[in-house]
């Protein structure tokens, strides 16, 4: 006899009374029944348990495992300056008579670019020239005194010879000799003299042909510290008129690299950095030179590293400051995954602490799942190894061990798991109403 039966005997053995309530008691054992059929189906929570101790109100938030290139970087800061940058001062003091050049023109070799006021100058010129002039009449007049005393010498020798050495006196001939000497010094006196005032005369050209500053390189106009009817003081050191730029097309880069990096560094390695102008373009560079020297500034040890760029378009200009990533490891078109995914954990599912029901007190369901019936994935081994969770097929999750490879801090190169081109790698969970 089933339960409908057995209860119709019943009410067929009642009052009114009794009738109302079998009524009320059938109903209740309906609710009961309908209750604990639900509570065995939806578990203790109320939700499906997906068999993996995995709260089902969690929502992944996943990305593809792909193929990038992994470039790991170290960063510095620096200036932008010429490849040859040359200055041109004045050797003279003087007034500036005229400037040829100004700001960002180009100059070749030889180019005047300013001119001192040489009035002075041509003046000493002239004055030189006269007295080498007269320098050089000097030494005429005295290789006339030297054929005049070299004739007389010569006719007393030839007399004493032919009188037998009677005529004439010892004394005359000694004079004669001296008068000869007297003369051949005189005349080198007079050719010192020439010497000497030609000096001076080359050395007053020399600063004349100084009075026109003229470019050393080719290249651009830096800057221009002179105008017009400015004067000159060169009395110490030379004054800095001009600065040039011998190519521009061709920049280099000094940055500050930290202590902590320099063991990394080297020459020949690659680098890319951005400048304030153009945020958004990087600009390509090579490491020529990491010096030794150490410079300390607030107790921070850094060394300077010299980067060559191009600047075919003459976008970069000197001065600016540039932002640098120098590559010392890279790895091209390697599958990685985000690296957030290897910060993930699962989330453990939540204990229903709630006080037990009228429901539960008397329809006790099936014993609650402990956080020891969840499945939990332990990798051992060097620091290259980690769990990584994915979503399979059936997008449930489900832990993966990876070894990893290279990683720039967004990106992490996977050498070996379970891992394609594609899956889905979980990078963080929500819960639902939280």
């Amino acid at each position: 006899m089933d339960l409908t039966d057995d209860i119709n005997a019943t009410l067929k053995n009642t009052g009114p009374r009794k009738k109302g309530k079998k009524r009320i008691f059938i109903i209740l054992l309906i609710l009961i029944v309908a209750a604990a059929g639900a509570y065995f189906l939806l578990g203790p929570k109320g939700r499906p348990d997906d068999g993996m101790g995995v709260d089902p109100g969690i929502t992944f938030k996943t990305s593809p495992a792909a193929i990038t290139d992994i470039h790991v970087t170290v960063s510095a800061t620096g200036t932008l300056e010429p490849t040859n940058e040359v200055e041109v001062g004045s050797e003279l003091s003087g007034t500036i008579q005229e400037v040829f050049v100004d700001y960002n023109d180009r100059v070749t070799v030889g180019q005047l670019l300013a001119r001192l006021d040489i009035t002075d100058l041509q003046a000493q010129v002239r004055k030189s020239k006269a007295s080498l002039a007269s320098a050089r009449a000097s030494v005429r007049q005295a290789q006339a005194t030297v054929e005049e005393t070299d004739r007389k010498l010569k006719n007393l020798k030839k007399v004493r010879e032919l009188s037998g050495g009677k005529v004439p006196a010892q004394t005359d001939m000694d004079q004669a000799r001296a008068n000869y000497t007297r003369a051949l010094a005189d005349r080198a006196m007079a050719e010192a003299s020439v010497a000497e005032v030609q000096a001076s005369l080359d050395s007053t050209l020399t600063e004349l042909s100084k009075a026109d500053i003229i470019s050393p390189v080719n290249g651009v106009v830096l800057t221009r510290d002179t105008e017009k009817g400015a004067t000159v003081a060169a009395s110490f050191e030379a004054p800095v008129l001009f600065t040039l730029a011998e190519d521009l097309t061709k920049m280099k880069l000094n940055v500050d690299v930290d202590e902590a990096d320099i063991g990394v560094v080297k020459e020949g390695l690659d680098a890319h950095f951005t400048v304030d102008a153009y945020p958004k373009r990087k600009f390509s560079a090579k490491i020529l030179q990491v010096r030794f020297n150490a410079t300390t500034t607030d107790g921070v040890v850094t060394y300077e590293t010299i980067m060559t760029c191009d600047n075919a378009d003459l976008a970069l200009r000197p001065g600016m400051t540039a932002t640098a990533d120098i590559i010392v490891k890279q790895a091209d078109q390697a599958l990685s995954v985000p690296s957030a995914a290897l910060r993930f954990s699962m989330p453990k599912p939540e204990e229903n602490k709630s006080s037990p029901s009228l429901l539960r007190m008397f329809m006790p369901g099936p014993p609650r799942r402990s956080d020891r019936s969840a499945k939990h994935v332990t990798i051992t081994g060097g620091n290259d190894q980690d769990t990584i969770w994915i979503l399979d097929k059936n997008k449930r999750p489900r832990p993966v061990p990876v070894k990893t490879g290279l990683s720039d801090g967004i990106n992490t190169q996977i050498l070996e798991g379970e891992i394609t081109r594609g899956s889905e790698v979980i990078v963080s969970a929500t819960t639902k109403g939280k």
